[in-house]
């Protein structure tokens, strides 16, 4: 189903509330991801939206996935979060991606001032940084390791993790991630599939920027090695907290 197609058969009670109510550059030393493995598919919201059969259908299970995968419970997410077609005038060449962190939406730009818009979700890392990038890798179903520093903040959570946690539903980067670059330079920047569905729309304590696992494998397939990536943050960005440097951070950067 296209996005096209989504888009033109939305029904007006997409937005009703359901019946169901259960949540300039700044330093590469910031520009970590994953800060530990996320607990899968958790609702955290007390509020409930209608939602269409079309989004439904594209926010359903994939089990053709290596990994299949479950549906995403939308039913607690804001619906203007959900992917569609947008008009978006750009100066950007169609094909490049626009990551606006302030309003929690990631643009891929089409022909004729169009886009295709999807919620994120916004970390802290993704907090940190903006510029221009390149995708310089993709990954299907990514490992995740975390690095030393994180280990020793948190030998609990990540200690277990030391070796590597192998993709699947469980790891933090989700199903696919896309990794940036300046030259050959790993910004340690990344978009990312999530465990944590109901944070798409949010501003969260760790990752970068993340999207529905359904949402990064609609984008990993859209989008070539060497699309141009521009990160807008107009905010404040943050300061390094005490001890954090380049190497502390990592989203399996050198192999997949």
């Amino acid at each position: 189903m296209s996005v096209e197609t989504t888009v033109a058969s939305l029904p007006a009670s997409l937005a009703r509330p359901s019946r169901r109510a259960t949540l300039l550059m700044m330093p590469f030393a910031l520009a970590g991801c994953v800060t530990g493995p996320q607990q899968p598919y958790e609702v955290a919201s007390s509020r409930g939206y209608g939602v269409s059969a079309e989004y439904l259908a594209m926010y359903g299970e994939r089990p053709d996935e290596e990994f299949p995968l479950p549906a995403t419970d939308i039913s607690e997410v804001d619906p203007r979060f959900l992917r569609r077609e947008v008009s978006y005038p750009t100066r950007e060449q169609p094909g490049t991606i626009i990551v606006d962190t302030d309003n929690k939406f990631l643009y891929l730009v089409r022909e004729n001032g169009r886009a295709i818009r999807y919620g994120i979700g916004v970390g802290k890392q993704g907090m940190s940084w903006r510029g221009r990038a390149t995708v310089a890798r993709k990954a299907a179903w990514p490992r995740w390791t975390p690095t030393a520093a994180m280990i020793a903040r948190d030998p609990e959570k990540n200690g277990p993790w030391a070796g590597g946690m192998q993709a699947g539903l469980d790891n933090p980067l989700g199903a696919r991630a896309l990794y940036l670059y300046q030259g050959n330079k790993d910004t340690m920047y990344r978009i990312h599939g999530t465990t944590e569905p109901w944070s798409i729309g949010q501003s969260v304590s760790s990752g970068c920027i993340r999207l529905f696992n359904q949402d990064i494998i609609d984008l990993h397939s859209r989008v070539p090695t060497g699309t141009t990536v521009v990160v807008l943050n107009r905010g404040q960005l943050l300061a390094p907290q005490q001890g954090e440097s380049f190497d502390e951070f990592t989203s399996e950067p050198s192999s997949i």
